[in-house]
């Protein structure tokens, strides 16, 4: 599943097409993704998307009226085309602009989603999320109060979007490992001392994936095509059984809750 860096890519990627852009009509020729697409959605006429904002894995197309949500799921991804491109197979739905484009969103899975937020509310997939991680409101104070309280694995903890958003699987994979930490260690007892290292990894991290054009996964590609570039990046993550950058020894591939976790027994405690 694309992760918050290509999801922030996706939102660099399709802004300048769209801010200040009226959306004409919505096309929708599969309305049931991953939940069916609401009324309101397909309903869109003439209103100008006033800017394009991301909140944890979701991207907002904000209109006078309210949003709309975009989840890209396991296989979505969104490009902006010509009117006149013949849509392909799994092109699900368009947001024709009075541009002659329209932003298209093509999902083989159909796990992605297209939902509605109305102005002045919050939709209850938003409702409960944490902080930001690029933000100042994601401090390590705010990581040590949760973990002060949690005896799970700190890589558990480090993915619950209720203690910080779009931190996913690669990502937390690799800033345990910058900041020495066993994913498995349970959470109340890391020290204060490297948890503040792991907020700071865990940002530059992030920030590092954006500015490299997000990780190339096997459903992924940017709104323009080109593949991330961070991948070459990565010092644990899909490097089970291969040699630790930092010390040789080979580094060890475990599950925790179902996913794929990679580490160096000798580098991270």
């Amino acid at each position: 599943m694309p992760e918050l860096p290509e999801v922030e890519v996706s939102r660099l990627g399709i802004s300048p097409h769209l801010q200040q852009q009226v959306i004409t009509k919505v096309v929708a020729r599969q309305r049931q993704l991953r939940w069916w697409i609401p009324d309101e959605v397909v309903e869109i006429q003439q209103q100008p998307i006033l800017s394009v904002s991301r909140r944890a894995k979701y991207l907002l197309l904000e209109l006078p009226s309210g949003s709309v949500i975009l989840h890209l799921g396991m296989s979505g991804h969104l490009k902006v085309v010509s009117n006149s491109v013949a849509p392909a197979k799994h092109d699900h739905i368009d947001f024709v602009l009075g541009s002659g484009q329209c932003l298209r969103l093509n999902d083989t899975r159909r796990f992605g989603a297209v939902l509605w937020q109305a102005h002045g509310s919050i939709h209850p997939l938003l409702a409960a999320l944490g902080p930001e991680p690029l933000t100042a409101d994601f401090t390590a104070q705010t990581l040590i109060s949760h973990c002060a309280k949690r005896s799970a694995a700190i890589k558990l903890v480090l993915m619950d979007n209720k203690v910080v958003v779009g931190v996913g699987n690669i990502y937390a994979n690799e800033a345990l490992f910058k900041a020495g930490i066993a994913p498995q260690a349970p959470a109340n007892q890391v020290n204060a001392e490297k948890l503040q290292l792991l907020t700071t990894v865990v940002k530059e991290t992030l920030a590092a994936a954006i500015v490299q054009g997000g990780t190339t996964l096997r459903d992924f590609s940017q709104v323009d095509g080109k593949p991330g570039y961070f991948k070459q990046a990565l010092l644990v993550y899909g490097r089970g059984g291969k040699p630790c950058f930092s010390c040789g020894e080979p580094l060890q591939e475990i599950r925790l809750g179902q996913r794929s976790t990679v580490f160096c027994q000798h580098c991270q405690r």
